[in-house]
């Protein structure tokens, strides 16, 4: 029996638990995320951080969009987002163009070869969320899916 399983099964009798590190939730997060990270790395494209590949997903999806909508659309705080906009644009992948409604804001949007990008990044997602969750059952896997969903 796993720490996780002495945990559940005193938290089903009423019994008070110990405090048990490994049984978590953020230190599972946290060592899950660490796995996703290293497979991410492995299958990347273009040296592609996990943030720049959802940058690029949403803006190849969704269409341009404000800054502050890409963080939005991304999870990202401004100061994020702002970053990884301008290594995109570095790397000449995304363009900032003027507002045509509003001159004080930049639509940002796909350049040069990110257009091309989209089945490659398709492709990728789909490898890395393979082998991340290659533990797991079909059903385990929609299960967790729909659990962290609940909690997002």
């Amino acid at each position: 029996m796993s720490r996780v399983d002495d945990r559940t099964g005193a938290a089903e009798k009423g019994e008070q638990e110990a405090y048990v590190l490994d049984a978590q939730i953020g230190f599972l997060l946290r060592l899950a995320n660490q796995r996703h990270a290293l497979i991410f790395l492995e299958h990347a494209v273009m040296d592609l951080t996990p943030t720049q590949f959802a940058v690029l997903v949403r803006l190849l999806d969704d269409g341009p969009c404000s800054q502050n909508e890409l963080g939005r659309r991304t999870a990202m705080d401004v100061a994020t987002i702002k970053g990884v906009v301008e290594r995109l644009r570095d790397k000449g992948l995304v363009s900032l163009n003027p507002d045509p409604n509003d001159k004080r804001r930049k639509t940002i949007s796909i350049a040069g070869p990110g257009e091309q990008l989209r089945p490659t990044l398709h492709e990728m997602g789909h490898r890395i969320t393979e082998e991340t969750l290659s533990p797991l059952t079909r059903a385990e896997r929609a299960t967790l899916l729909r659990l962290l969903s609940k909690l997002t």
